[in-house]
């Protein structure tokens, strides 16, 4: 019997930080099921940054997180209803915030934010190891 696999996840979340690490399981669930499981770490890491700004910067906690399964890996994206956008910057790695998008940044292979009449979305890709760039 064979089965048809959804290769794109949508969750609609009300995000809290007591609830993000219900979040990375439910990352990693789908990327295992694709055979990703090597990113299921990086991605779970990378979900909670942009999680986290969305509970400290947007008006709402309301968002939406999509993960989809790409030829060379995935993509992961949030949108939410804040149009500010986030900033990389040097962090003062003696703080216990500010580190996050930095992080991003230097895990995620790609990373970008687009602007919508209502928001924003945040993106991020990883290559699978076993896939040439």
């Amino acid at each position: 019997m064979a089965y048809n696999i959804p290769q794109r996840y949508e969750f609609r979340l009300r995000v809290h930080p007591q609830k993000l690490a219900e979040v990375r399981r439910a990352v990693g669930a789908p990327l295992r099921l694709w055979g990703r499981g090597e990113l299921v770490t990086p991605a779970a890491m990378c979900v909670t940054e942009l999680l986290s700004n969305v509970h400290k910067h947007a008006a709402s906690p309301e968002c939406v997180l999509t993960l989809e399964n790409r030829p060379y890996g995935i993509c992961a994206a949030v949108f939410d209803s804040e149009t500010s956008l986030p900033v990389v910057k040097e962090p003062d790695f003696l703080s216990e915030c500010g580190r996050g998008m930095f992080l991003l940044s230097k895990t995620a292979h790609e990373w970008g934010t687009d602007l919508h009449d209502h928001g924003k979305t945040v993106w991020f890709t990883l290559r699978a190891e076993a896939v040439d760039p």
